[in-house]
């Protein structure tokens, strides 16, 4: 699909949303301002031994904590009409539980809604974007149940601390980065590595934190605050490496089943996981010498707490892959082998800036479409996608323009109401 080719005319439909998206540990700076607790990208990041790019931290990041005023001046003259940020769980409560709380960090988020809702720009507020505060972690994180409740609890205190001002809230970013590159890789925070047994149960855990957050906003707030929640899930698309294969076309089953179905397919559809991911771990689990399958289940109970808890549909998309059938029958478990697929980067992509990051805007439309008719045609809030240059970015970025223009051209070709966001 070539959209420079006929470039569609359009025009952007009344209550299109811009919006820019921001994380805390990212963004904030001010490591352990103001009473905050470390989070485990602090330990992370301090820990150097080359588990970051050249032993880099964010302990000052782009220093929005002390410059917000100048980051509001940048989101207005952007001409946004809604900005995405999340909160640190550790500015706010040091340890992680609602014991000791932050007064400053309250006053340091309050600030930034206030201020958002006065220029006209509605603030969508994400509760965990990576950053779990160390203490938690420190009794077992993700991978402890315990944390379903501790999650919870945060939720609740937000909800009852910003709720008022805030109509949009995303629970959990990323739980399938989380669960992989964090607790089976150990490539991010908290740098675990549990390979195909660890990585299934610490995103079983965060999918019961999220339905019990979305239940304790729908049962406490939703009444009073006239909120929404939601989750914010990524995925790449897929292609068969080869359309006229078979197990080409089933291995592009079985990847967005891992990447996209493994949390949309319980919040979405049944509040289990997809069919094809079971079957496919049970299977691999059985010939490994394991009793039973490495992918946690859920009680009946459990799956009837989970079935639909999301009001819309967050999806941060930023590239494609050709997927081919691989053999992975006497490999050791992890979540790669479990699906028998090989994701490859088509070399005749653009790559401008991070070697995994091709640019295929016509694969986002895909997505798009495949999620409609996939999770039951629900509203679909895009609250991440991007184009990634390697520093210095040169002043002509006309790259990024044209980037940004078939993104959006694929996009109105038949999802118009995909960013039609309602007001705050």
């Amino acid at each position: 699909m070539d959209s420079l080719s006929n470039p569609p005319s359009f025009q952007f439909p009344a209550g299109f949303a811009w919006g820019a998206s921001t994380s805390a540990y990212q963004i904030e700076g001010g490591w352990d301002a103001d009473g905050k607790g470390p989070s485990v990208w602090d330990t992370f990041c301090h820990q150097g031994g080359g588990r970051v790019f050249q032993n880099q931290t964010g302990d000052v990041a782009c220093g929005s904590y002390t410059q917000w005023e100048d980051d509001l001046k940048c989101i207005k003259q952007l001409g946004l009409t809604h900005y995405r940020f999340s909160l640190s769980w550790s500015r706010l409560l040091p340890d992680g539980t609602t014991g000791f709380i932050n007064q400053k960090g309250i006053a340091y988020y309050n600030r930034i809604i206030d201020d958002l809702l006065a220029n006209g720009i509605c603030p969508l507020v994400t509760l965990y974007h990576f950053d779990m505060p160390q203490a938690v972690e420190n009794q077992g994180g993700w991978r402890s149940d315990k944390t379903v409740e501790i999650f919870n609890e945060y939720a609740r205190f937000c909800f009852d601390t910003f709720g008022n001002k805030v109509k949009f809230w995303i629970t959990i970013n990323e739980p399938h980065v989380v669960a992989e590159y964090g607790y089976e890789q150990g490539l991010i925070a908290p740098g675990v590595t549990d390979p195909g047994i660890g990585v299934y149960h610490v995103g079983h855990n965060m999918i019961k934190a999220h339905a019990k957050a979305w239940h304790t906003y729908h049962l406490l707030f939703k009444e009073k605050q006239h909120g929404q929640v939601s989750i914010s899930l990524d995925s790449d698309w897929a292609e068969p490496f080869d359309p006229s294969s078979v197990k080409d076309q089933e291995a592009v089953q079985r990847y967005l089943a891992f990447n996209l179905g493994w949390f949309a397919h319980p919040v979405f559809i049944n509040g289990d996981y997809p069919p094809l991911m079971k079957s496919q771990i049970s299977s691999k689990s059985k010939q490994q010498g394991f009793m039973d399958s490495r992918l946690p289940e859920f009680t009946d109970e459990e799956m009837k707490m989970i079935q639909g808890t999301a009001d819309f549909f967050c999806l941060n998309y930023y590239t494609t892959r050709k997927v081919k059938h691989q053999d992975s029958s006497h490999t050791k478990p992890s979540i790669k082998a479990d699906q028998d697929a090989d994701a490859i980067q088509d070399p005749s992509w653009p790559v401008p800036g991070i070697e995994w990051l091709a640019v295929v805007p016509w694969g986002l439309r895909k997505l798009l479409k495949f999620i409609k008719d996939t999770f039951k045609d629900p509203e679909i809030y895009i609250t991440e996608n991007g184009f990634a240059q390697i520093d210095p970015a040169p002043l002509d970025d006309s790259q990024r323009w044209e980037y940004f223009r078939q993104t959006l051209s694929e996009i109105l070709k038949d999802f118009c109401s995909c960013l039609c966001l309602p007001p705050c």
